[in-house]
């Protein structure tokens, strides 16, 4: 039975343990801080669980000593010192961070990587699935044109100006509304600022806006560069969140002071776990000579599942990591070193039985795109 150590008890902790605990083909250890996560992770899945401070390197190598794999859902700012452990002890490594900088230095520490040991970071939903989806979608072309990737995580009764309730990180959060944005301009890797690029749409008869935040795309950028005139990734929102965040960022300069901005959110919005993700994938380029535009959109929204609710970026963030580590253990991923989202096969991610949360109950599917005609 492969042995997984899984870093971080929290809203995405709790559904990655209950996943791969109930698949019967896990043993998972769950390690945290906060003995009162613990507990409630270890009653609601009955995984083994053990405290320990991630910022400790002795407690982490302790903590992975017989494991094969460790998945971190920790802040990104612990990933590094996570991946440097997992070098060490010999472990394959997954996690979920949005993070350009750190996804760098797990990439420094998965050069020295052992035969049969993988790196793989930003393997949740947005880097991660968007980024699958989108490299699918681009194979379809003869020669590319544009990528455009658009996902958000919603409240699906928004009840403030924001029209915004905090569905998971909000250290995250503030990293992809602060940080430059990587994009691929007139056929140039370049930068961009966030919050920029403001666009609306409607979808189902909603109508929201996008604008550009970091980390999304993944490692997209890189392997597109050469091959695409424009590539972007932007969060989807209600009409009228970004000019709120626009006004708290930049002319209250709270960009500037992000612990104070974190209080802020953590003390004034609610958290919600009636939530919906949004997925909006164009890509256009020309086919047999036809210029021609395939698309992907889905709506993912909170369900039940084993008589436990659960958020729908819980459900989408957890079926991520959870199919990477899955088809690692299956031999359908790179054997060595550091991989990316998009070198997972689509089709193997979509049958996976993690993975089938993208298209299974749910789920509302409004465009394919497939299908060769």
């Amino acid at each position: 039975m492969h042995r997984v150590l899984l870093l971080g008890g929290g809203k995405i902790g709790r559904m990655i343990a209950d996943f791969l605990q109930k698949s019967g083909d896990y043993q998972v250890c769950v390690g945290d801080v906060d003995s009162a996560s613990l507990e409630r992770i270890g009653k609601l899945t009955g995984a083994e669980t053990v405290q320990l401070d991630a910022s400790n390197p002795e407690q982490l190598r302790a903590a992975m000593a017989g494991r094969n794999s460790v998945l971190s859902a920790l802040s990104y700012r612990f990933n590094p010192q996570v991946a440097e452990a997992a070098l060490d002890a010999g472990l394959s490594y997954f996690d979920l961070t949005e993070d350009i900088a750190t996804t760098a230095a797990v990439r420094r520490v998965a050069l020295q990587a052992a035969p049969g040991q993988i790196f793989m970071p930003q393997c949740g939903l947005a880097p991660g699935f968007i980024s699958i989806v989108a490299h699918y979608l681009a194979q379809k072309f003869d020669r590319l044109d544009r990528v455009h990737m658009r996902v958000g995580a919603l409240p699906q009764f928004p009840a403030n100006n924001l029209k915004y309730n905090l569905t998971w990180s909000t250290d995250g959060l503030i990293n992809e509304y602060c940080n430059p944005c990587e994009a691929i301009h007139e056929g140039a890797l370049t930068q961009v600022l966030p919050l920029e690029g403001l666009e609306s749409f409607s979808l189902d008869g909603v109508r929201y806006e996008a604008f550009n935040t970091s980390g999304g795309l993944g490692t997209l950028c890189e392997t597109l560069e050469g091959r695409v005139r424009e590539l972007n990734y932007r969060t989807i929102r209600y009409v009228g969140h970004r000019e709120y965040m626009q006004f708290l960022l930049n002319e209250l300069r709270l960009s500037e002071r992000r612990e104070l901005l974190k209080e802020i959110l953590e003390n004034a919005i609610p958290v919600t776990f009636q939530d919906v993700v949004v997925i909006f994938c164009n890509v256009t380029g020309w086919r047999k000579n036809q210029l021609v535009q395939l698309s992907d959109a889905r709506k993912i929204y909170m369900r039940t599942i084993d008589g436990e609710p659960w958020s729908a970026i819980q459900i989408t963030t957890a079926s991520g990591v959870c199919a990477a580590l899955d088809l690692h253990v299956a031999g359908k991923l790179p054997s060595q070193g550091f991989v990316k989202q998009e070198q997972i096969n689509f089709d193997d991610f979509m049958e996976n039985r993690f993975g089938r949360h993208y298209h299974g109950e749910g789920t509302t599917r409004f465009s394919r795109g497939y299908t060769e005609e």
